[in-house]
């Protein structure tokens, strides 16, 4: 077997996956419409089991409404929740938004908190949202991962994780601190254009392919 057609070992995968994502998004703008933390963090809320076009459809109507916790935790729930029910899940939803707001104004005097734990602590807001407020509003080095991210990072050989607990572990191990929160749009952005669940099964895409050129079969990810 001659060289050209080896699959890549997992130091040569990691090197190429780099290259290749920053060539092509080499600035990837963060996909959900926001102007600050809190816009931001409502709306990584929303997309939860929800595409970001549908959140960046309902967002302008509930921000026109109310823009930043001191006003948003004065509006009835059932009217967040009329505004935001085409997002799914819209009386869990509306109910968190309201009571983290009413926590943003009541003990972080109307701030999100820079702080994991705090982050954490607020009603709809799970280590997958806190990390993508922490890296993108904060800039702080965080992975976040979500099924997606996950399912590629299988397809990649990046990991065997059963979940997306230990999948973000493995990533962190091998990629560079400085290039976490760039990448996590980067995969996002790669998963939907070209390697997406119906597109890509594992040897279509120009990743997977080069990564696996020896791979015959689709290749089989776990479900977090």
């Amino acid at each position: 077997m001659s060289d050209a057609v080896k699959n890549l070992s997992k130091a040569e995968r990691v090197k190429f996956i780099l290259q290749r994502l920053q060539s092509l998004y080499p600035n990837p703008p963060i996909p959900l419409h926001h102007k600050d933390a809190y816009t931001l963090l409502v709306a990584v809320l929303l997309s939860a089991q929800c595409t970001d076009e549908r959140v960046n459809t309902v967002t302008p109507a509930l921000f026109e409404l109310a823009d930043n916790p001191f006003d948003m935790a004065k509006v009835p729930v059932e009217n967040i929740q009329a505004i935001i029910r085409p997002c799914g899940l819209s009386p869990q939803k509306s109910k968190a938004i309201s009571v983290l707001s009413n926590m943003l104004v009541n003990e972080h005097n109307g701030q999100v908190p820079q702080d994991w734990d705090a982050l954490e602590r607020l009603p709809g807001v799970g280590h997958k949202t806190a990390s993508v407020v922490m890296s993108q509003a904060f800039g702080v080095p965080a992975f976040a991962v979500d099924t997606h991210i996950h399912r590629l990072a299988q397809r990649w050989g990046l990991t065997n994780g059963k979940n997306v607990v230990q999948t973000e572990k493995d990533l962190k191990r091998l990629f560079p601190q400085e290039s976490w929160n760039a990448l996590h749009l980067q995969i996002i952005y790669y998963g939907r254009e070209f390697c997406s669940a119906r597109g890509c099964d594992g040897t279509v895409c120009d990743i997977c392919r080069t990564c696996y050129p020896n791979r015959k079969k689709p290749k089989i990810v776990l479900k977090p």
